[in-house]
């Protein structure tokens, strides 16, 4: 394995940043809202004051998911096709200082870090990133698969172990509470998944202005359908039909507790549109597609708006490959 274990230096990766459009969340909240109404019997958005995400059944790395809240969407999907680049190993530990913070919280989706279980995998990071670049709250986890029967577990991360392999969608943030999105929603009518109910509606909106969210939702009741990434493909992954065969899909049990971010009106940074990753008390975990319960399922989120997004090693190529991973 050698040198293809360790991680890239930051400060060689190429970095892309934009500002987003500045709305105020009482804005935001209302078009949510009218959104979510047509795709739920029940919905509601609002302005609150965070409360501690630190506790059940959010199990946050910080209190909240304000301060300087940001977006990294750092490699892609395309390093996964047609062969795996596995050099494309980078250190969350690097995250906030990427993003201009001297620390913070780092949640979101991304690629587990293959040395660790000699194989590929889905991430949870969830993690609390200092001064020093020490961990001081590690919370971050992984799903894989196993070959023999296609079944899957859910672990925690060491606090040493801080990489992400070839992608990641991340919301940094400074993790203090503060003024943010409360999501409330239950029985699915339509046909959109809740991640890109939100996105879709914020594009419907608020047409021609790049926005971005990131934060926190539970699902309280109902059962969901995931994917996990299985060990790399010794086949060539040419369409986006070979990746979706190549992926293990599962049904799962709420509650389940996922990290989420999502842009709307991306101005052309190649930027990942959603990308959603949870788990839950009982092994289960995974990317989450959406809700398979749709009478029963009841949805409670947290989102705070990013005020800027940072597109790091961005793919030379692939941007058509559909967002998996």
């Amino acid at each position: 394995m050698g040198s293809v274990s360790k991680t890239l230096k930051s400060k060689d990766l190429p970095v892309e940043s934009h500002l987003f459009d500045k709305l105020s969340l009482e804005q935001v909240a209302t078009v949510l809202e009218d959104g979510l109404k047509s795709n739920f019997e029940e919905a509601s958005v609002t302005v609150v004051e965070c409360e501690d995400l630190t506790k059940s059944p959010w199990n946050l790395a910080a209190p909240g998911i304000s301060g300087s809240p940001r977006l990294l969407d750092i490699g892609g999907v395309p390093y996964l096709t047609p062969h795996v680049q596995r050099h494309k190993l980078y250190d969350m530990r690097d995250y906030p200082s990427m993003t201009g913070l001297s620390k913070g919280l780092v949640i979101g989706a991304g690629a587990a870090p293959w040395p660790y279980l000699n194989r590929n995998a889905e991430m949870m990071p969830n993690l609390f990133v200092e001064e020093d670049k020490s961990i001081s709250v590690q919370k971050t986890k992984i799903s894989r698969t196993f070959d023999h029967d296609d079944s899957y577990a859910t672990e925690k991360l060491p606090a040493e172990e801080t990489r992400n392999s070839l992608l990641g969608n991340l919301f940094v943030s400074e993790g203090k509470t503060g003024k943010v999105l409360k999501i409330n929603c239950r029985r699915r009518k339509g046909s959109t998944n809740f991640t890109n109910c939100l996105r879709e509606s914020l594009e419907k909106g608020f047409p021609g202005l790049f926005l971005g969210l990131g934060g926190v939702f539970h699902i309280a009741s109902g059962r969901a359908k995931v994917h996990i990434m299985p060990d790399f493909s010794p086949c060539p992954l040419h369409t986006d039909k070979d990746v979706e065969n190549w992926l293990k899909f599962y049904e799962v049990s709420a509650p389940l507790t996922v990290l989420s971010t999502l842009v709307a009106n991306d101005p052309g940074l190649d930027l990942r549109p959603e990308h959603s990753h949870g788990w839950g008390e009982e092994g289960q975990g995974g990317h989450y597609h959406g809700d398979t319960t749709p009478d029963m399922v009841e949805y409670t989120g947290y989102y705070s708006l990013a005020e800027e997004v940072f597109r790091v090693d961005r793919p030379g190529y692939g941007a058509h490959m559909a967002k998996h991973g």
